[in-house]
């Protein structure tokens, strides 16, 4: 496999799907609207009073939106108790059909003392069911937000990071100014009362809907391939596993096509090696992504000469260089596909084969050999024994292997270089007893080695 990119195409909207399969869909999309009726929503906005502009403006979103069997609306109301009463009341719950309840409550609405969109909204996550399909979704509209303390971006975090909630709109009616101690909160400020009806209808539209995502993945020369690549979809927030795939693509059946949500913010992982994280993406319809994943590719070989003994079957380690984590554990003479870097490689001969700095390129092959291993047969005394084999170079003395104490014609696989074998009669009572031997191991030849003989 070459390089290639993953392309995200988001088409029309289509039917919500958070689980393994498209066809997958939670069985309602609910959105509370929190509704600010405290004492400055009588101030004059434009042609009335705010809290009037409003009521107009949500009963002619409920008439809209009335009839969608997937969507169930409920109003939450802060401000509107009385002055000593420092509250926030949900007036209507979420139910079927509850759009008389709705606008005959929005109709009835009177603001008249205080309270803030943080109390509100600390309450909010018990106004939904219980429900772990459904969407949930908070609306929240003020004509101000005086929050040096931070309270609310605080809560909107922890409500945010409960996983009950996909994600928190709040819809600012007014100037700037009421809102220059928002912290860091994304609010749509509505300056001009016009406007406020399309941008709830706007917010509506996008919450009760998802995103039909079709992936490509690309080689260099921008051709379709066929591939199993996973790829997973995690909540940004949450880190919760949204979706996972295996993407695949064949010219009979075309591309995979998923299903996302507009809500979430995702961090999207692609399964290469070493794995490709985008985080916080969203995705919209009609946009489109290009995640890129350059890729190169690599084989590590033996030389084909025959030998006179059975080569194991070695395992390749591969590791980003100067990494101790693991990457890939690919059989000797297969070729698997990494990102553009370096690498450092053992092989699991005995002794191990290292290989540092191995560079992948982009649309490259990258092919190393290493030579075949040789054979050492050991003759050792007719007597249990214990012993190690050792590799000489550099001037040390590197353990390589422990012998059997019970295998008196022991037979090594080994790499080439020079050796030193040190072995003892387990019964013996003194150093005197050690036979010791040094050869040189050849590759794809015999060495043999008599210790039956003392030798010192």
């Amino acid at each position: 496999m070459k390089r290639f990119a993953l392309i995200v195409l988001l088409l029309s909207l289509g039917i919500a799907a958070v689980a393994q399969k498209p066809a997958a869909t939670p069985q309602k999309t609910r959105v509370l609207l929190v509704l600010d009726c405290s004492q400055s929503m009588w101030d004059k906005w434009q042609s009335d009073a705010k809290i009037k502009v409003t009521q107009q403006v949500l009963l002619h979103l409920i008439d809209s939106i009335h009839g969608q069997p997937d969507l169930e609306v409920a109003l939450r109301v802060f401000g509107h108790l009385n002055d000593h009463d420092y509250a926030t009341n949900l007036e209507v719950p979420f139910a079927k059909d509850n759009t008389y309840k709705l606008q005959s409550k929005i109709k009835t609405l009177v603001p008249h003392g205080g309270c803030t969109a943080a109390t509100a909204l600390n309450s909010s996550l018990n106004d939904f069911p219980k429900d772990e399909q459904s969407r949930n979704i908070i609306v929240v509209i003020t004509d101000h937000i005086d929050d040096p303390d931070g309270d609310i971006v605080k809560v909107t975090r922890q409500i945010q990071s409960s996983g009950n909630v996909l994600r928190t709109w709040f819809i600012g009616i007014g100037d700037d100014k009421d809102f220059q101690n928002s912290g860091s909160l994304p609010i749509d400020i509505i300056s001009s009362e016009i406007s406020l009806f399309p941008v709830l209808m706007l917010t509506f539209n996008t919450a009760s809907k998802t995103v039909k995502l079709p992936i490509e993945l690309h080689d260099a020369n921008n051709h379709l391939f066929e591939t199993d690549v996973p790829v997973a979809f995690f909540d940004h927030d949450t880190r919760a596993l949204k979706l996972a795939t295996i993407y695949h693509y064949d010219t009979e059946n075309g591309i995979d096509t998923l299903v996302v949500d507009p809500l979430i913010n995702y961090d999207v992982v692609v399964y290469t090696k070493p794995e490709l994280r985008f985080n916080s993406r969203r995705f919209t319809n009609g946009a489109t992504t290009v995640l890129s994943a350059p890729q190169g590719s690599l084989a590590v070989q033996m030389d084909s000469k025959r030998t006179p003994f059975q080569v194991p079957a070695y395992t390749v380690l591969v590791h980003q260089h100067d990494s101790a984590a693991i990457l890939a554990a690919q059989p000797l003479g297969t070729t698997v596909s990494y990102l553009n870097g370096l690498y450092d490689i053992d092989v699991l001969t005995t002794p191990v084969t290292h290989l540092s700095r191995v560079s992948v390129r982009c649309g490259t092959h990258t092919g190393l050999q290493i030579p075949q291993p040789g054979q050492l047969a050991l003759s050792k005394p007719k007597v249990p024994t214990m012993g190690s084999v050792y590799l000489l170079k550099g001037g040390a003395m590197q353990w390589v292997c422990d012998l059997s104490p019970d295998t008196f014609d022991e037979r090594l696989v080994l790499m080439p270089g020079t050796y030193q074998v040190v072995l003892r009669p387990i019964e013996a009572a003194d150093y005197l007893s050690a036979r010791t031997a040094r050869f040189t191991i050849t590759a794809a030849q015999q060495t043999a080695v008599n210790l039956e003989k003392t030798q010192h």
